[in-house]
């Protein structure tokens, strides 16, 4: 995979930062927490568009964003953007898409991020 290519699923400039601040071995630290809640926050969102419930969906995926973003995944990080705003126009015809490419993507990319770290711890 290309480093352009790399780049389009994670935020390697933030992560080369976050690398150079606190050291690639702390980091994976947090990596690997977010691996331990990203199934939880994947079934809520799961759940959320299930029990036809926008408002929760919306707000569940606000809250993956953050935690997507704090450790560079960016391209979960967008998708959840798109996601956490429901009173968008084009929502209705997006989220059940977006919602496809976060469960699709996230732990593929997870993985992509941690061989990423490792390779520079």
């Amino acid at each position: 995979m290309t480093t352009a290519e790399l780049d389009t699923i994670l935020d390697l400039n933030t992560l080369e930062q976050y690398c150079s601040a606190i050291g690639a071995g702390t980091l994976l630290k947090s990596v690997v927490l977010f691996e331990q809640l990203m199934p939880e926050y994947v079934a809520n969102l799961v759940k959320a568009k299930e029990a036809g419930d926008k408002e929760t969906l919306c707000a569940e995926a606000h809250k993956f964003k953050g935690a997507a973003g704090s450790v560079g995944l960016k391209r979960i990080q967008q998708y959840a953007q798109l996601l956490q705003h429901g009173e968008e126009a084009g929502w209705d015809a997006g989220h059940e898409l977006w919602l496809g490419m976060i469960a699709e993507h996230a732990f593929a990319d997870l993985q992509r991020l941690k061989s990423f770290l490792e390779a520079k711890a």
